[in-house]
């Protein structure tokens, strides 16, 4: 009826699904949106029209992407153990530490628990890019970022 191709309706439908859930996981401003689409030509009259769009529907949106998120298991506990090897029928003295830690997770409401084992190096290595990506949260651009994604 549109006499226009399959192709030019799909990535038609895309662009403006895709405009749609950026907007809406973003939260933007009604100016922020009208700039955004301001740039790519649309007449006014569609300019209003999707404004219209993204102002009636932003929330249904949200609702609908947090539903679609997966659910990531949380933490519940940690137990951990120290293994020295202090020797071995070919060799009478070497030192061989491994750390053994069982991370305890809640997922849906069930709890399941992951064993992992290390060598005290790789588990430094491990807590100090841990305390770096923490201190990264503590910036201003961090905490930007995360309340605009509220």
């Amino acid at each position: 009826k549109l006499n226009i191709g399959v192709e030019t309706i799909q990535h038609g439908v895309e662009g403006l699904t895709y405009l749609l859930t950026e907007s809406s996981k973003l939260m933007i401003s009604e100016i922020d949106f009208q700039d955004s689409i301001h740039v790519l030509g649309f007449s006014d009259e569609l300019n209003k029209l999707l404004l219209q769009l993204y102002l009636d529907h932003r929330k249904e949106i949200r609702s609908i992407l947090s539903e679609l998120a997966p659910k990531l298991p949380s933490y519940h506990s940690l137990e951990w153990r120290l293994d020295v090897q202090l020797a071995s029928r070919s060799l009478r003295q070497q030192i061989k530490p491994a750390v053994t830690l069982k991370l305890h997770l809640n997922q849906n409401e069930d709890q399941t628990a992951q064993v992992l084992q290390t060598d005290p190096s790789t588990l430094l290595h491990l807590i100090q890019q841990l305390e770096q990506a923490l201190g990264e949260m503590k910036t201003n651009h961090c905490r930007r970022i995360v309340r605009n994604m509220k």
